[in-house]
């Protein structure tokens, strides 16, 4: 799989209108491997696209299938491997807000189940690091960190998404086991 290529053509007009750009992408099929309850190809595929997966080259979505795989294969090896796939500015530091933003549009397709988690009084915590980089339509932080500290704050949360998106998956693991 060559996500250069992958990456040029959601970049392109020859993509859906609506469709997810890499890093979003990849953020929304961690959130999809993750995810507390097995959600389908059918219904998660269409929303990454922002359309019909018909209306897509076949390559492309052999692209984002062995992506996906990748992912689960990662969470799922020993040690658990996560390797998120985020933007880098020009000054060098990485720019996780499109993938978090991807992981939440996982997370808002099976919201009730995903409190569990976040109610869960003991791993809610794990969120923190994807929560973090959402910014409201002014450019203000969600969870109410200040402008003068929000840099400083998000390249460490950026370093904690890995780990985290480990516990995430690791949690719900263990939830199903001992349900």
């Amino acid at each position: 799989m060559n996500l250069v290529d992958l990456d040029t053509y959601l970049s392109s007009d020859d993509s859906p209108e609506n469709c997810m750009m890499l890093s979003d992408l990849d953020g929304f099929m961690h959130g999809i491997a993750c995810s507390p309850v097995l959600i389908s190809a059918d219904e998660w595929v269409p929303v990454a696209l922002g359309g019909d997966p018909n209306d897509v080259p076949s390559w492309v979505l052999n692209a984002i299938t062995q992506l996906y795989v990748n992912i689960v294969e990662g969470l799922c090896s020993e040690p658990p491997e996560v390797e998120p796939i985020f933007w880098e500015a020009q000054e060098g530091h990485v720019i996780a807000m499109d993938w978090c933003e991807g992981f939440m549009d996982a997370v808002a397709l099976r919201p009730k189940e995903w409190l569990r988690l976040t109610e869960s009084g003991t791993h809610g915590f794990l969120m923190t690091p994807i929560l973090c980089h959402l910014i409201d339509e002014d450019g203000n932080s969600v969870l109410g960190i200040p402008q003068e500290k929000l840099d400083e704050s998000l390249a460490l949360a950026a370093e904690d998404i890995p780990s985290a998106v480990v516990g995430i998956h690791q949690f719900w693991e263990q939830d199903t086991k001992t349900e």
